[in-house]
């Protein structure tokens, strides 16, 4: 049996964050992941933007971890050499109602610290962005692009060289809890016990949660996978912005938009569907809504427009629901102490990780 004080489960870009911050001062910490590599799921299913904070309410995590977590985030890839670029975005409106809602998010934007956001009208949208359509748009300058992957590879390198050590195909299938501390069971059979736990296992965090007795129906902790699509083209060339629609008023996405990767290549996406199981296969049963979302805002040739990639987001907010917010706790309250669950992980996640890793460790060291 291994002896471990911290161990981290799950890594994605969460994971990984957590490991390589609490390795600076924790001598003894583990990592432990299903798959065979890091990142196998939502961490590289994604649009890969660095978010602003602009969306979320205001005193969320959300929208506290976002604004800080980007700064962070363009200040380590720049450090380290991750490829990232900041090309800000827009978010387009097309008539005087999608500009109240423009008004409405600047001043959301605004109240949580997103700075020098500017709503500009049709000509000036012509000036920097000549294809797009719209009669005004939002001016969001610290969004950015970063190559997610490179990202994940940095942490990992930089947890190990801090002395964390990851070890992957670790699936848990059990946790007993002690008198002090957990006890893990693997599906290989191998057991760790460990004085401290943190969840940060994405599409599947809810049922760690459970494994050591959180009734997360009754917190209301379950996890509904939201499974999004996009789709590329390769006629549409020299956009220099990110352009998205006003948001989903559901506020379940933030709508079908276009992005750009660090290659210049164009895409669209994601759209948002509930599902009941994780799986990544693609159809083009979506793609009018796709055409037709798209077309608001740019001229598409629809001869060359084919899906792409897929990924799945894991949301506390159920169809149907209200905004929901990360849930990072520490679960004393819950008879589980040394326990922290970071669930409901999803955009903006990946903007996140470096605050989110900062915001764990206080409960490691209050």
């Amino acid at each position: 049996m291994e002896h471990v004080d911290i161990l981290v489960i799950g890594a994605g870009v969460i994971g990984l964050s957590v490991a390589r911050e609490l390795a600076k001062e924790c001598e003894d910490i583990v990592l432990v992941e299903k798959e065979e590599s890091f990142g196998r799921h939502t961490s590289s299913r994604n649009s890969e933007v660095m978010h602003s904070g602009i969306y979320y309410p205001k005193g969320s995590l959300k929208a506290r971890l976002c604004v800080n977590g980007v700064q962070k985030l363009y200040q380590f890839a720049k450090e380290k050499n991750i490829p990232f670029r900041n090309c800000g975005k827009l978010i387009v409106a097309n008539n005087k109602k999608e500009l109240s809602i423009l008004e409405e998010l600047k001043i959301n934007g605004e109240k949580n610290g997103v700075p020098n956001l500017q709503i500009i009208n049709e000509s000036e949208c012509k000036k920097i962005e000549p294809q797009i359509k719209a009669e005004y748009a939002l001016k969001v300058p610290t969004t950015g692009i970063i190559d997610s992957h490179k990202l994940m590879q940095k942490l990992e390198s930089e947890a190990e060289n801090n002395g964390a050590f990851i070890v992957y195909d670790m699936e848990v299938i059990s946790i007993d809890t002690l008198a002090e501390g957990y006890l893990v069971n693997f599906a290989n059979g191998e057991v760790f016990e460990a004085k401290t736990i943190i969840n940060c296992a994405g599409l599947h965090s809810d049922k760690i949660a459970e494994m050591i007795g959180i009734n997360i129906e009754r917190e209301n902790l379950q996890i509904h996978w939201c499974k999004g699509e996009y789709y590329k083209s390769s006629k549409i060339t020299d956009i220099n912005h990110l352009i998205y629609p006003v948001p989903d008023p559901n506020g379940i996405f933030l709508g079908i938009h276009l992005t750009i990767n660090l290659q210049d290549d164009v895409r669209f996406g994601p759209n948002a569907y509930y599902v009941d199981k994780i799986d990544y296969d693609m159809n083009e049963e979506y793609k009018p809504e796709f055409l037709k979302a798209i077309k608001q805002y740019i001229n598409i040739d629809e001869e060359n427009f084919h899906l792409d990639d897929c990924g799945i987001r894991a949301k506390l907010q159920e169809e149907g629901g209200d905004f929901r917010d990360f849930y990072i706790k520490e679960e004393s309250e819950k008879g589980y102490p040394n326990f922290i669950n970071c669930i409901g992980i999803e955009s903006p996640g990946l903007t996140c990780c470096l605050a989110i890793a900062k915001e764990v460790k206080k409960f490691i060291f209050v």
